[in-house]
């Protein structure tokens, strides 16, 4: 086989390699989301901005059940706990708006449910009845509201609103003028993505939201005490994002040489028209791939 066939195997397998690292890093990091939810302090705030009234609860009475790998993308802000006999869910939908969370949160549901079941050594296959906590859903929303709903629903999104055997319905939380810690989470979202469109994927556009919340005070306690915890986490982000488009980026130069490689055995055009048509690939790597074709013939 040929040296360019060689190499091209070799640029698979570095290409196989960063994925597989991108994929360890997903599973072994956490994000500023879960990060800062996952310490009881600011998980307590969190339940006492959904209820208020509940003056009963205690940094003790909370349970995390957050769920690792629910899905297969762990860069998904998923958090469950339970509190009070409630079973308390909140996904994050960023940048991209889509009724498809909806689908997230039922898997997640019934993930932690079997937990659930597992860690209060309950048996649902028995006759005796089992002890569950009530469901609650919210997914918060990092971008502007518009015209967005409230509340959505599986039966109303995806079944035209007709009466379905198992419903799904979720709150939406969206920006607002309070100063709870989930939407000065919110704030924090909105600030970074501000800082990234103007120093781009850089440790700059880290620090600077930073600084800005910190200003603000946006989330100032948890910035201050776990500012390294929390530039790590995010410039984490940027390395995964980097390598995935640099894997793209490869996959669609793999797809344009396989294009043209047809193209020459169908000898209906010359390399210069090829060219024309599949701009990516210069002049000498036609004429490679059009010695490879001969060689091989």
């Amino acid at each position: 086989m040929s040296q360019i066939f060689r190499n091209r195997g070799v640029k698979v397998q570095d290409d196989t390699k960063q994925i597989e690292e991108v994929m360890a890093k997903r599973t072994a990091k956490n994000s500023v989301f879960l990060d800062l939810f996952q310490n009881k302090s600011y998980l307590l705030k969190l339940y006492k901005t959904l209820h208020p009234e509940d003056t009963t609860a205690t940094e003790d009475s909370l349970t995390d059940v957050t769920i690792t790998n629910v899905l297969t993308d762990n860069l998904y802000n998923d958090l469950g706990f339970i509190v009070n006999n409630k079973l308390m869910i909140l996904v994050e939908a960023q940048s991209t708006w889509t009724m498809n969370i909806l689908v997230r949160i039922l898997l997640y549901l019934a993930q932690s449910y079997h937990e659930y079941f597992q860690r209060t050594s309950q048996d649902y296959y028995k006759s005796k009845k089992v002890k569950m906590p009530k469901p609650e859903l919210y997914v918060i929303f990092t971008e502007n509201k518009g015209r967005k709903p409230d509340k959505i629903s599986l039966s109303k999104e995806f079944f035209e609103g007709t009466d379905i055997d198992i419903e799904v319905k979720a709150k939406v939380i969206y920006e607002s003028d309070t100063d709870d810690i989930i939407n000065q989470y919110i704030i924090f979202c909105k600030v970074f993505n501000e800082q990234t469109k103007q120093h781009g994927m850089t440790q700059k556009a880290v620090t600077e939201t930073i600084r800005i919340c910190k200003d603000r005070n946006v989330l100032r306690e948890y910035l201050a005490q776990r500012e390294k915890e929390v530039v790590t986490i995010m410039m984490s982000l940027f390395d995964e994002e980097q390598i995935m488009n640099s894997f793209i980026r490869s996959e669609r130069h793999d797809a344009d040489r396989e294009t043209a490689e047809r193209m020459i055995k169908d000898g209906e055009m010359s390399l210069e028209k090829i060219a024309h048509y599949i701009p990516s690939l210069s002049m000498e790597e036609l004429e490679e791939i059009q010695a490879e074709i001969i060689q091989l013939a």
